[in-house]
């Protein structure tokens, strides 16, 4: 992805972490009488959280907005709490590479690691942005109450009760307001700074007209071409979209160009993130923010 984990800096991650487990990671998440539960990214730990309930304990390593998570670098904490977890949870289509050789560095037949991308069939290349999939996010959560309740037998029932809640009171407004988006501004045309919306816009069947390749180039940190440049900057100057989403997390020259063109323009501005904000917030709460940003956004523009 944008810019590669440095191997070395995995290595050293992985000997500190050895040499502080010992024996332990021989038998990850015995000691709490909970499974225990690390998610790279703090969108997936949310919702793994909201199922696993009080049987379970979740740490996210990722957490902080301001964290690009293509680029992130683990730390030998990072690789202690992988090699004590017993349920390790991956995105995966190479955008958190370094989990899986953190996690194959303390080989444990105690320990299940749930990639993401492969659950989905999303192949290393593909868009990786999966939980700005609504289709995504309910097979996901299928797969960790399975999970839980095969790692924890006496508790699977607890565990499919905890997915229900959520799939069904807990994602309600996120669904419901998807549905009023859909309903309403079906086929409007807006644009994205890169392919982090790509997922989110097919299910709100709106029409991303920005050109596929820039939006794959700027989530991947290359440049752009300059005829993708150019079609883009045509479509701001001509007004032929109705909002602009843009990844706050992804800060380039070249989004930052597009940007004050829209704004020129009076075209409507919608940021989102690639992980919780605030940290503090619920999968669905950060979710139903940016989803009520983005409906109120395309009303202005519309007048609908």
């Amino acid at each position: 992805m944008r810019i590669g984990i440095k191997g070395a800096w995995i290595s050293a991650c992985l000997a500190l972490a050895l040499a502080a487990c010992g024996s332990v990671a021989a038998s990850p998440g015995a000691s709490s009488g909970k499974l225990e539960m690390v998610a790279a990214e703090n969108f997936w730990g949310s919702i793994a959280r909201q199922i696993g309930g009080e049987h379970a304990t979740v740490t996210s390593i990722i957490t902080n907005p301001d964290t690009d998570p293509h680029s992130y670098e683990p730390t030998p904490g990072d690789a202690r709490l992988m090699a004590l977890s017993s349920y390790v949870i991956e995105n995966g289509a190479g955008y958190d590479p370094w989990v899986a050789k953190l996690f194959s560095a303390t080989p444990s037949s105690g320990r299940t690691l749930l990639d993401i991308a492969g659950l989905n069939g999303v192949a290393k290349g593909g868009n990786p942005h999966m939980w700005y999939s609504p289709a995504y996010v309910v097979k996901v959560a299928d797969r960790i109450a399975s999970d839980l309740g095969k790692r924890d037998a006496g508790n699977a029932g607890y565990f499919d009760q905890q997915r229900r809640q959520f799939e069904s009171v807990g994602l309600k407004q996120y669904n419901d307001l998807r549905a009023s988006i859909r309903s309403r501004y079906n086929r409007v045309p807006v644009a994205a700074t890169e392919s982090i919306f790509v997922y989110l816009a097919q299910d709100l069947q709106l029409d991303l007209i920005t050109p596929v390749d820039f939006l794959k180039a700027i989530s991947e940190g290359t440049d752009p071409t300059a005829q993708d440049k150019l079609t883009f900057d045509r479509q701001i100057s001509g007004r032929q979209f109705k909002v602009l989403v843009v990844n706050s997390q992804n800060s380039t020259p070249d989004v930052d160009a597009l940007k004050q063109k829209a704004q020129a323009q009076g075209i409507p501005i919608v940021l989102i993130t690639e992980t919780l904000a605030p940290v503090s917030a619920t999968f669905q709460d950060w979710q139903v923010s940016q989803l009520e940003a983005l409906q109120s956004a395309l009303a202005r523009a519309t007048g609908q």
